[in-house]
């Protein structure tokens, strides 16, 4: 798959590698922490930007040749999808995974690594967008130092 090349005046594309991990919800945390001592988790104008999905149900059976002893029935464990975007460096990457691998409770972590773009703001454009939250009566979600 090629990355389309992206032109525009409203925001800059960035090439690089969206991570995401399947885990459980009480362990996410632990994970995010780890990547962080890897890298910043820098977007744009913040840092430690990362997404985590509702709680799913992740399913798997073990076949008894690793660590594991195997499973007759499927088990099923609830899970969340932790996501978040690292730039385009093969050694980064590659630290950011063994990061993960060390702070998951699997033995074989379900990890995804996508080469993806990226948009990023450009700074002082549309800033009186009505749309925009300072332009308006503060939502829940705004953080009481933005209000």
């Amino acid at each position: 798959m090629t990355l389309p090349n992206l032109t525009t005046e409203r925001f800059t594309p960035e090439r690089g590698f969206r991570i995401t991990v399947q885990i459980p919800d009480q362990n996410a945390q632990t994970v995010v922490e780890h990547v962080l001592k890897e890298t910043p988790l820098r977007y744009g104008d913040y840092d430690s930007v990362t997404f985590k999905t509702a709680t799913g149900v992740q399913q798997f059976r073990s076949l008894g040749s690793g660590r594991n002893t195997a499973t007759e029935d499927v088990v099923v464990v609830p899970c969340m999808e932790l996501s978040f975007f690292i730039l385009d460096d093969d050694v980064l990457v590659a630290r950011v995974v063994e990061a993960i691998y060390s702070a998951h409770p699997y033995e074989e972590p379900v990890v995804f690594v996508e080469a993806c773009l990226r948009t990023l703001h450009i700074r002082g454009l549309d800033e009186d967008n009505p749309n925009r939250f300072w332009n308006s009566a503060p939502a829940d979600w705004v953080p009481e130092e933005h209000r």
